[in-house]
């Protein structure tokens, strides 16, 4: 089917799915009206990978913290600089890496972001000491960062708009899926290799999969689309779609257009979506201090109540394993009946879950604490993860990754201050504590978010 057959000599042509007057492609229609091709659903999947490794290694400090404490014979508030410079560099890929997507591409920041944190958590394995630790963390953080943003809107912009709200979920599923491998993982590796052998092979599988990304993830077509320079690249991944255009064809994105009046950072505040962003924001610091309270500092919570390393380390996954079930049940909920009831009531569920722990022991109801701990991971991550859906709806193309990016690099500075909170909190209050402010983060993002004007409206029903 070509989508840029322009008028006839004898009147105008019927004009097809995607295309206008004069040759002229509409990517926005071409995208989201036509088939969800193979090749899309491919660039999906290996966004997807990408997120994968990117929980497994965010999450590695963890279960490593624990044992180094140990080994090394200091305190877990000595690690807290460690646990910060990762979420630092987070915090600077994330922002960083929205700015270069938008300018370079896609599939540049992706494949950048993995190789970055793929080789400085396989240099981690041979840190001698504390603060080379930190320092590496910091650089892997940048990767770990930058790979997060760029997946998720890689993913929004090859996914038809129909199914667009659980593609991104499901890619953002990958972070506690990642995680909940990492804890698998890690009970197995940690006892038999140490911690070393287990960032040496958390280093090794991103590296793997930046080759295969290298190789294999072409560039966003919505990118594409915005430089007539690469227009010729664009027809042909067209072509690769089953969507055939001509040689020679013009494209433009009419609904994305006409929503960007303005473009760069301050585009953000602009077209009335200064209160959507602050409130965006406001609940991705929230949220992403409570769940990085949970990677980094929850199997050190659970050994100091008198569990075992390979117990702590499950607890862990039981959370990730919450979260990746809640994700997607909420994305299945948003698309059906919008962002705003799900999100909301899933932040009620984060705040209640965690404050139903309260004087639960852990060493004589170990099963009912693991059991809350996977409920709290689901409403939590459910919330987590469907915000970047939210993100994609409320910012339009020009300004996607950047406000993704924004959001998320405001989520890191949340989790900045976990790092610090969560070993105060543990050591001052110990599990009581430590769930009382998970609770309490929750809550606040359910005020958040329930001052969001764009929420993803509910889908019409079908005629």
């Amino acid at each position: 089917m070509n989508y840029a057959t322009p008028a006839s000599a004898s009147g105008a042509a019927p004009q097809e799915a995607g295309a206008l007057q004069g040759g002229t492609v509409d990517i926005g229609r071409t995208l989201d009206d036509g088939p969800y091709a193979t090749l899309q659903k491919f660039a999906v999947v290996l966004a997807a990978l990408s997120i994968v490794v990117d929980g497994f290694d965010s999450q590695l400090i963890g279960f490593a913290i624990p044992v180094l404490i140990k080994e090394w014979g200091i305190t877990r508030n000595a690690f807290a600089p460690v646990v910060a410079a990762g979420l630092i560099g987070m915090g600077i890929g994330s922002a960083f890496a929205g700015l270069f997507a938008d300018r370079f591409g896609r599939r540049w920041a992706v494949v950048g972001s993995v190789l970055v944190f793929g080789a400085a958590t396989c240099a981690i394995g041979l840190a001698p000491n504390v603060a080379a630790i930190a320092a590496l963390r910091f650089v892997a953080g940048l990767g770990i960062g930058g790979a997060l943003p760029s997946s998720t809107t890689m993913t929004a912009e090859f996914t038809p708009a129909r199914f667009r709200t659980f593609a991104v979920t499901a890619t953002i599923v990958c972070v506690p899926l990642g995680g909940m491998v990492a804890g698998l993982f890690a009970a197995q590796v940690l006892p038999a290799y140490g911690w070393r052998g287990l960032f040496f092979v958390g280093g090794v599988l991103p590296l793997a999969l930046a080759l295969v990304l290298l190789i294999a993830l072409p560039e966003s077509p919505r990118f594409l689309a915005r430089r007539p320079q690469r227009w010729p690249e664009l027809v042909r991944l067209l072509a690769r779609m089953g969507r055939d255009v001509a040689p020679g064809a013009q494209f433009t994105d009419v609904r994305e257009q006409s929503a960007e009046k303005h473009v760069g950072f301050t585009a953000l505040f602009r077209d009335g979506r200064a209160r959507d962003t602050t409130a965006i924001w406001c609940a991705f610091f929230m949220c992403l201090l409570a769940v990085y309270s949970a990677f980094s500092w929850l199997p050190t919570m659970l050994t100091s109540e008198g569990l075992s390393v390979a117990l702590a380390g499950y607890g862990l996954s039981a959370y990730n394993l919450g979260g990746v079930i809640g994700a997607l049940a909420c994305a299945l909920a948003i698309a059906r009946f919008g962002s705003r009831g799900p999100l909301l009531l899933c932040c009620a569920g984060g705040a209640a879950s965690a404050w139903m722990l309260l004087g639960v022991s852990a060493a004589s109801h170990t099963g009912w604490l693991i059991t809350g701990l996977a409920l709290h991971g689901l409403f939590v991550n459910a919330v987590q993860s469907t915000m970047y859906a939210l993100c994609a709806y409320v910012y339009p193309t020009g300004v996607r990754a950047t406000g993704t990016a924004s959001a998320l690099a405001f989520g890191r500075v949340g989790a900045i201050l976990s790092a610090f909170a969560g070993a105060a909190i543990i050591t001052a209050g110990g599990a009581a504590g430590y769930l009382t402010m998970l609770g309490a983060a929750m809550a606040v993002v359910l005020l958040a978010l329930a001052l969001v004007v764009r929420h993803i409206p509910k889908r019409a029903a079908p005629r």
